[in-house]
C-alpha cells in the first residue's frame, strides 16, 4: 500500500502526497461533520486509503474537492461511514 501524507496547508486545503505525486484536496468542515470523522485529516487519508485500494494514483485527479469521490465511487459515503473514519480505511478481504 502506498505511504500517504497528509499535510494541512491551512483551512480546509490539504496537500497529500502518495507515490512521488502530489495532490490538492479540500475537505469542508461541512462533509467533515457530515461524514463523522474525528477531523478533516483523518477524512483526506481515509480517502486516499480508499481510492489507492481502487485505481492506481496516476488516476486521481491533482486538485479537487473530496466530496466529488462519490461521483466516481458511489460506495465512498458509505465506506467511510462504515469504518467511522477515525482508523485509516483498509480494503474489504
Amino acid at each position: 500500500m502506498a505511504r500517504i501524507e497528509v499535510t494541512s496547508a491551512g483551512g480546509s486545503q490539504f496537500t497529500v502526497r502518495a507515490d512521488g505525486h502530489s495532490f490538492s484536496v479540500t475537505a469542508t468542515e461541512t462533509l467533515v461533520e457530515e461524514m463523522g470523522a474525528r477531523d478533516a485529516e483523518t477524512l483526506v487519508r481515509a480517502s486516499f486509503d480508499y481510492l489507492l485500494a481502487r485505481e492506481p494514483v496516476t488516476a486521481i485527479l491533482p486538485r479537487f474537492d473530496l466530496g466529488v469521490i462519490e461521483r466516481y465511487h458511489p460506495g465512498w459515503r458509505v465506506a467511510m461511514r462504515r469504518v467511522g473514519v477515525r482508523e485509516p480505511f483498509s480494503s474489504d478481504p
